[in-house]
C-alpha cells in the first residue's frame, strides 16, 4: 500500500516566515529551512528576533490569516487524495498551520507545537519527535506502507531519500544541484503525473 508524504510550506502553501518577514519588515525572518539545515538553530534565531521586536503568536497568526494555499495546491491535493492516502509532514506548528489546513480541506497533518507564555510570546517549541519527517516515514514503512515523499527544503531530504520514490517540488538550485538523482518539478500538473506513475 502506498502513502504520500508531503511537506507543507513551499509545496502547498507559501512560507509562513517569509510572509511574516514581509509584513513586519524584518528581513532576518526570511530565513527558512531552504537556507538553514539545522532546524533547532533556525528556531532559536527566530525566537530571539521575535523577542527583540516584542512580537508574539497573535501577530504571527494575524499574518497567517491573510495567506492562501499556493494556486492549484488544493486541486492537486484533492485529486491526489482521491487516488491514495496522503499525510502532510511539516516542521511547522499547529498554532500556525490550522488556518491553512482548513483552506486545504483538512488533510491529515503531523507537525509540532509551540509553548506560549501568558503574555502571548513564544517561549519554546516542542518537536513531536526527533527527525520528525524521517521518523514518520520509517514508522509508516514499519506498518506496511510504501512511502512516496516530496518537499522543497533541506529538512525534507531524509524522508525523500528513505522513500520508495521521492521528488523535489519548487526547490532551490542548491538542493537540486546536490541531488540530481531526484526528479524536480515546478508545476502541480507534472508533479501529480510523476506521483501517479509510481503509485
Amino acid at each position: 500500500m502506498n502513502i504520500v508524504c508531503l511537506d507543507m510550506e513551499g509545496v502547498l502553501t507559501p512560507e509562513i516566515w517569509i510572509a511574516f518577514s514581509k509584513a513586519t519588515g524584518i528581513p532576518e525572518l526570511r530565513r527558512t529551512t531552504r537556507d538553514e539545515p539545522d532546524y533547532g538553530k533556525l528556531m532559536r534565531f527566530r525566537m530571539k528576533i521575535l523577542k527583540e521586536h516584542g512580537l508574539g503568536l497573535r501577530e504571527i497568526q494575524d499574518v497567517i490569516a491573510t495567506i492562501d494555499p499556493l494556486p492549484g495546491a488544493k486541486e492537486f491535493l484533492d485529486e491526489l487524495r482521491s487516488l491514495t492516502q496522503v499525510i502532510i509532514l511539516s516542521d511547522t506548528f499547529e498554532q500556525f498551520a490550522m488556518p491553512l489546513i482548513k483552506k486545504l480541506g483538512y488533510p491529515t497533518l503531523f507537525c509540532n507545537t509551540l509553548k506560549i507564555g501568558e503574555d502571548g510570546m513564544i517561549e519554546d517549541y516542542i518537536m513531536r519527535i526527533e527527525k520528525s519527517k524521517l521518523s514518520s516515514v520509517r514508522a509508516l514503512q514499519s506498518i506496511g506502507f510504501d512511502t512516496i515523499a516530496a518537499g522543497d527544503s533541506f529538512n525534507d531530504l531524509d524522508m525523500i531519500l528513505a522513500s520508495k520514490a521521492g521528488f523535489l517540488f519548487r526547490s532551490t538550485d542548491q538542493i537540486k544541484a546536490a541531488h540530481p538523482e531526484l526528479p524536480a518539478f515546478e508545476e502541480f500538473d507534472e508533479f501529480l503525473a510523476a506521483i501517479k506513475a509510481v503509485l
